[in-house]
């Protein structure tokens, strides 16, 4: 199965990826991520 991803979507994965720890919010509009905010982030000791 191949997926087809536009630019924010590419993005917001790469984001994804680099986040070791935290929540993040995604704001979505008409199908498509517009903003991502981080809440908070949690480090492990």
């Amino acid at each position: 199965m191949q997926i087809t991803v536009n630019l924010q979507e590419k993005k917001l994965i790469d984001l994804i990826r680099k986040t070791k720890y935290g929540e993040l919010k995604i704001l979505v509009q008409d199908s498509l991520p517009i903003r991502v905010e981080e809440m908070k982030k949690s480090i492990k000791l």
